[in-house]
């Protein structure tokens, strides 16, 4: 009969409901309105309020999840993380709970972040993400399916990260970064594409090959972005990798980097956000 393994010193809330067969490490903090399913193991020192844990996810010492936004508009309305299964936060991360009334923090379903990396408020990432150590997302970021982001790289709230792309450490972005690319730099531009990280992700060659060439003319300088797209569309039209990218680029608020001299397309909405 499974049992629930809960040190002696840790400090559980009288709202958490916690699953049977969790183990909760010596110094714990389990706070208000927080649900920890089937599977979890969660460490010494770490402090979890005002989340949702999934199956089977780790929590490492001395992680923080469910903490106040660091958004001087948060009025201590009620908000939280959603954490999904099999995700694996190690020491000294934190995980900031969302601003703005019922809104969440969500993180998706076999996500590793490694230590001291940040998730802040209102963030979403997708299944499984990869931030390695010190990794940093400003507010309402957005991160797409099977992103790894390198080691101290940084990036500015409201970005998006698109599917599978791979971000070399310590780069810095504060523009959108387009799916499937190698991005590195400051600011973070396209260095090629992610053949690696797709090849693994089941993406067939020829729509890989489409890609690469749709990167290819994304950052050439002999193109402004509209004449790519177009260039793009009137060559790979219905490959479902490259309509996503060019819908991508076509949706960004912020603008997309494509070459180092440039930086930026599009409006960089730098006032008010």
């Amino acid at each position: 009969m499974l049992t629930t393994n809960i040190h002696k010193t840790a400090v559980i809330h009288e709202s958490a409901k916690i699953a049977p067969d969790v183990h909760i490490g010596a110094y714990a903090v389990i706070g208000e309105d927080v649900v920890i399913e089937s599977g979890c193991k969660i460490g010494e020192s770490a402090n979890i309020q005002f989340a949702h844990i999934g199956k089977n996810t780790r929590v490492s010492p001395f992680a923080s999840i469910g903490g106040e936004p660091q958004d001087l508009g948060y009025k201590n309305e009620k908000t939280g993380v959603i954490i999904g299964e099999n995700c694996w936060i190690r020491e000294f991360s934190t995980i900031n709970r969302a601003s703005g009334e019922g809104l969440n923090t969500i993180i998706g379903n076999n996500c590793l972040l490694m230590a001291y990396t940040h998730v802040a408020h209102n963030c979403v990432l997708g299944d499984n993400v990869i931030m390695a150590n010190a990794a940093t997302l400003g507010g309402h970021c957005h991160v797409g399916f099977g992103v790894f982001l390198g080691g101290q790289s940084v990036f500015h709230q409201n970005l998006r990260i698109g599917d599978m792309a791979i971000v070399s450490g310590a780069s810095a972005a504060r523009l959108d970064i387009i799916p499937y690319c190698k991005a590195e730099g400051i600011p973070a531009v396209p260095k090629g594409l992610n053949a690696i990280g797709l090849r693994r992700k089941g993406v067939e060659k020829t729509s890989r090959d489409a890609i690469h060439k749709a990167i290819r003319l994304l950052t050439s300088e002999k193109y402004n972005t509209t004449q790519a797209l177009e260039a793009i569309e009137a060559e790979f039209k219905g490959d479902m990798y490259v309509d996503k990218l060019v819908e991508f680029v076509r949706s960004s608020k912020r603008g997309c980097s494509f070459r180092e001299k440039i930086g930026f397309h599009g409006d960089m909405n730098d006032g008010e956000e």
